[in-house]
């Protein structure tokens, strides 16, 4: 497995001690963070991390495909460190975004290969009420 150090390296993006922290978190947490969360986690080791480097480094790593922006929720720009193709599911209720497969077999998927279209980024993304929300309100 790579260092984070080499996969920057790797996007082409120059190792910083903030890069390597903020591309570590994404990698480790794979909660779909927002610039604040990030900055909160990362702001007591590294006391000088201000959240307008944490924006700018985030868009650095979008700008060069090593993490993708989610606008799934509309009040905030989340972060993902996952490259495959995949989906996202947000609770409605907690706010918690999920990875969900895609099916790049599909008769959709198929039917653009076939007419000669390349797929290499997909936003797919549903809202409702993940299974543990879900439990608490049939409880309610």
């Amino acid at each position: 497995m790579k260092t984070v150090y080499d996969y920057l390296l790797s996007y082409g993006i120059k190792p910083s001690v903030q890069r390597i922290a903020i591309m570590d978190y994404l990698m480790k947490h794979k909660t779909h963070p927002c610039v604040d969360d990030i900055y909160i986690a990362l702001n007591k080791q590294i006391p000088t991390l201000s959240k307008t480097t944490v924006y700018n480094t985030l868009k650095l790593f979008v700008e060069h495909k090593a993490a993708v922006m989610l606008t799934i929720d509309e009040r905030n720009a989340c972060f993902d460190a996952e490259l495959d193709l995949h989906a996202h599911f947000q609770c409605k209720h907690c706010g918690k975004i999920f990875d969900l497969p895609l099916d790049l077999h599909s008769a959709e998927m198929e039917g653009l290969t076939k007419d000669g279209f390349v797929v290499n980024e997909v936003h797919r993304y549903y809202k409702g009420l993940c299974p543990k929300c879900q439990d608490k309100s049939r409880l309610n």
